[in-house]
């Protein structure tokens, strides 16, 4: 083999490495270069150090390596995120099946409950009827509390059926007028000594017809319940609004009014949590305003025609 001199080079090269043999000046062995391409490392040629040898091995292969491994923590991250969620929807629905059949049992129960209701509420009103036909007992306190009584019990059943039917209302443009003047005509019957004055026509919304009549049955009544013996219920439209005043005490604290089990002037503190549901679920906004002179319901329609 010839005698190789400092300044001449010696390239070997194979499938992996290239081999370069050449004359380096203050060359210090500490570092590892990185190209693009490449890795870089300078080692001894012999033991003398008069000569050293450039190894470079291309990154072709690494950089392959590294794609592969970097594809596999992917593969198993989205793997282990599917397995821990198949987990958290087993263990939820394993932990809400007992709610979900109690709430099942629980609706059930209700409705049968108001159906049970019907028939002793029928029976009720017949017999009142009946002994309301005897002169003597027409005029009766006694009788006419019962009458009253009767009435708000089958109006609370009333709401409460319409009330379990909320997720199924069929809605219909409706005549809000015709279904005033028809509820006004039934209130002025049992509350003769109140003033009744009506100012309403060429309102017409988008809701259900049932759900309708039990909030005006609910906000009558109460108009009517806590007024003044000879007070008085106005009923009035302007634009898309449907106002119902009374002259009654007016209400402590509006804001509360339809809170649930809030309760003033001895009510149940039920049927203004239900007309507030029942607006709700057919996007009517429904205010209160209250003064010494009285209180002011305003209906708000949205889907007017």
């Amino acid at each position: 083999m010839r005698q190789l001199k400092m300044h001449e080079p010696i390239l070997a090269t194979d499938i992996n490495h290239t081999i370069v043999m050449k004359k380096i000046d203050n060359f210090t062995m500490d570092n590892l270069t990185l190209t693009d391409i490449a890795f870089q490392k300078y080692i001894p040629a012999n033991r003398w150090h008069t000569h050293y040898i450039l190894i470079t091995k291309k990154r072709t292969h690494f950089d392959a390596l590294i794609q592969k491994l970097r594809l596999q923590i992917l593969s198993i991250q989205v793997l282990l995120l599917l397995f821990f969620a198949l987990i958290s929807l087993f263990l939820t629905n394993s932990a809400l099946r007992p709610m979900k059949e109690a709430i099942v049992k629980l609706d059930q129960f209700t409705k049968d409950l108001i159906h049970d209701l019907n028939t002793p509420l029928t029976t009720i009103k017949l017999n009142l009827k009946l002994l309301t036909r005897d002169p003597l007992l027409k005029e009766h306190k006694a009788i006419k509390r019962i009458e009253k009584s009767s009435y708000e019990i089958s109006e609370l059943h009333d709401s409460l059926k319409v009330l379990l039917e909320e997720e199924t209302f069929q809605l219909e443009d409706v005549d809000i007028c015709k279904t005033v003047h028809e509820l006004v005509t039934t209130y002025q019957s049992i509350y003769p000594k109140l003033r009744f004055s009506t100012t309403c026509g060429g309102l017409e919304a988008h809701i259900n017809q049932n759900a309708l009549k039990q909030i005006l049955h609910n906000l009558l009544s109460n108009a009517c319940k806590y007024n003044h013996q000879e007070g008085s219920v106005n009923l009035y439209i302007k634009e898309n609004v449907l106002y119902i005043q009374d002259s009654g005490k007016g209400i402590t604290n509006p804001k509360r009014i339809f809170e649930r089990n809030y309760s003033e002037q001895s009510s149940s503190g039920i049927g203004l949590d239900i007309v507030k549901r029942l607006c709700d679920a057919m996007k009517i906004e429904i205010t209160i305003s209250a003064s010494p002179e009285g209180t002011t319901v305003a209906l708000i329609f949205a889907h007017t025609s």
